[in-house]
């Protein structure tokens, strides 16, 4: 980085291939797509979909946590993810091969059609340790939280991710503390302390919380080192591969998994199914989708969204009331993360 500042979300970089959207602009920057931009509405609809996808997961995982322990879920959740993204990344490398020979035949060049290889070696390694943190690690661990916690308690304690994120720039990058990160930081852990204490439907659950904020831990080391892999990787692709690492993560779980399944209800087992194919697979495609057009403070801004919307699914679907004061903590730590993640 050229300045020190708060880090954001990584923002993806351009990559030749078809096969990836193309990457998000610094913050700082306005993105220039007046030639082949799509539509407003689209990536609007896009962002609301990310939201949305990433609110109801919550919800999923809450409801399904009564049949499938937490790495079964997980494991369950991941293959349905692997298997969709896999078609995804079929299709697109298909459809780069057949442009760029295209390409080649029209402009009738000399030498064959070079592909981009994947990824080998470090930097492959590197893809794989990310996607066991993010699709491994975080599934379990907020998997585990929402079997003591409610949807809303999870979903804002790891929305504080951001945050640790920023502190963590600041004590290992060198990154500048500004007075509005440590005023943030203490308003955002002041919510949690709240929502700590006093549950977010009445109910407190210190081991709960501990996961949750556990969960919020890990999304922040796999945003951290996502942010340093975009700059070599195209997002699909990393993506695609991070979700294969995960699940060979969790192939432990497999027999329990096996044995969850012969004994789970159709409605958990299709809320396992709907948390590979769309939080996980679509909702991540969305996301870049997103990026891809937005600026990366933009797209977080979007983002923001997702906690108060978990709360009203949890609401309305599992009648998870919430508490006054836990409702005041979640108002806390979201103005916390805004304030400190705002450039």
């Amino acid at each position: 980085m050229t300045q020190q500042h708060t880090p954001e979300i990584p923002t993806h970089r351009p990559a030749e291939s078809a096969t990836a959207p193309p990457a998000a602009p610094s913050s700082a920057q306005a993105p220039d797509r007046r030639a082949g931009r799509p539509p407003s509405w689209t990536i609007v609809c896009a962002a609301g979909i990310t939201v949305l996808l990433w609110a109801s997961a919550f919800v999923g995982i809450r409801s399904a946590g009564h049949d499938f322990s937490p790495g079964a879920m997980a494991l369950g959740r991941m293959v349905a993810a692997a298997l969709t993204l896999s078609v995804f990344a079929a299709v697109a490398a298909a459809s780069a091969r057949y442009r760029t020979a295209e390409r080649a035949t029209a402009e009738s060049a000399a030498e064959p059609a070079s592909f981009r290889a994947l990824p080998r070696g470090r930097l492959l390694g590197l893809i794989a340790l990310w996607g066991v943190v993010w699709f491994g690690g975080y599934n379990v661990a907020l998997n585990a939280a929402e079997r003591l916690v409610d949807a809303g308690t999870a979903a804002l304690l790891v929305a504080t991710a951001p945050i640790l994120v920023a502190v963590t720039a600041v004590a290992v990058l060198g990154e500048r503390l500004t007075s509005r990160l440590g005023i943030g930081v203490a308003v955002a852990f002041a919510g949690v302390a709240l929502i700590a204490v006093t549950g977010f439907t009445g109910r407190v659950d210190g081991v709960g919380v501990a996961l949750a904020v556990l969960s919020a831990v890990l999304y922040a080391f796999a945003v951290l080192l996502q942010k340093r892999l975009l700059a070599r990787v195209e997002a699909v692709t990393m993506t695609w591969l991070g979700a294969l690492a995960g699940t060979a993560a969790l192939l432990p779980f497999l027999p329990a998994l096996l044995s969850e399944l012969a004994a789970a209800p159709a409605a958990s087992l299709a809320a396992v199914l709907y948390l590979g194919v769309f939080p996980t697979a679509v909702g991540f495609l969305t996301w870049g989708y997103v990026l891809s057009y937005w600026t990366a403070g933009r797209t977080i801004a979007a983002t923001y969204l997702v906690p108060p919307v978990t709360v009203a699914l949890s609401w309305t679907l599992l009648g998870e009331v919430p508490a006054v004061l836990a409702l005041l903590g979640g108002a806390f730590c979201l103005a916390g993360v805004v304030l400190a993640t705002r450039r």
